[in-house]
């Protein structure tokens, strides 16, 4: 019979949310025979208690899987320490893992696609990632591409691979610098990465994902993402962590199977650089910016 990988899946205080991806992770048939483990994270205020006892009691409800392990934190550990830990706990236990924020929802052969890729994959030492989400909408993207960018959005990785990650953004921004690789990270300037890891350095930000972006990039170690979105982000409303897309990442999802077939020869698809260089130039200019800030102020939403 075959094993599927197990499914991360890190929760907070948004119980709605996280009701939503279980019943989109649930519409996959391999859901069936697949492990979940939840890591619910603890509340860091009062004011965040009421959601994660919410959250807690819906965890010890569900049903449908392979199998089910809650892990309850005693301390609120916040996002990045929480992934960084389960990742690497489950990693070392299973080898590879797939992994959801409570705030995703996933399309119907989601799941499938991610094992198959982690299959085809498993032996090639220059494949360290695989991203479900696209939100460029660019339809001449492939179904499958390699690129030297690491999403966040429904993801998936093997130990292998996760050895190279690097928590130390101070080691990684030193690197990228000495070996001037910081336009190149920046997707040729169209996208401030770079300033995302100073900023974290600087403890403005606690990202992990901008760490395990370098850390990959630094490796010359490339990402099986895709040119159609199994992976829906459905937090941008004001309840996450990180919000206030205005709509810049809205991906529509692809509701029929996606191939997975072996690229050859292992190395990143340049035109898709450039699409995601055009992608970020487009949103991320001056212009771009202002008109965002003006329709916002439009709407009275008068935040950063």
């Amino acid at each position: 019979m075959k094993s599927y990988s197990p499914i991360l899946l890190f929760t907070y205080n948004r119980p709605r949310h996280t009701r939503q991806l279980v019943e989109s992770l649930l519409a996959n048939k391999e859901a069936a025979e697949s492990p979940l483990i939840i890591y619910s994270d603890a509340a860091r205020d009062d004011s965040s208690q009421v959601g994660v006892e919410e959250v807690r009691h819906y965890l010890h409800a569900i049903s449908g899987f392979g199998s089910i392990e809650v892990i309850e934190r005693e301390e609120n550990l916040g996002l990045a320490r929480n992934i960084i830990d389960g990742v690497t706990t489950q990693i070392n236990r299973y080898g590879r893992v797939i992994v959801l924020e409570d705030d995703l929802i996933v399309a119907p052969y989601f799941l499938r696609f991610m094992n198959e890729a982690l299959d085809m994959y498993k032996d090639e030492p220059r494949v360290g990632h695989i991203q479900a989400c696209d939100f460029t909408k660019d339809a001449t993207l492939p179904d499958t591409f390699l690129i030297k960018w690491t999403g966040s959005w429904g993801w998936a990785t093997w130990e292998r691979a996760w050895q190279h990650f690097n928590p130390d953004g101070k080691a990684l921004l030193q690197q990228l610098e000495e070996r001037r690789l910081t336009r190149t990270f920046d997707f040729d300037g169209t996208y401030r990465f770079t300033r995302m890891l100073r900023r974290q350095t600087e403890g403005k930000n606690n990202s992990w994902a901008i760490r395990w972006n370098a850390s990959l990039f630094l490796a010359d170690i490339l990402s099986l993402n895709v040119g159609r979105s199994l992976v829906q982000n459905n937090g941008f409303d004001g309840t996450g962590t990180n919000c206030g897309s205005g709509g810049l990442y809205d991906s529509a999802l692809w509701l029929k199977p996606l191939p997975v077939e072996r690229i050859s020869p292992i190395a990143e698809n340049l035109e898709a650089r450039r699409s995601f260089a055009r992608y970020y130039h487009r949103t991320n200019c001056f212009w771009a910016k202002a008109l965002r800030r003006i329709k916002r102020t439009l709407k009275g939403d008068f935040g950063a």
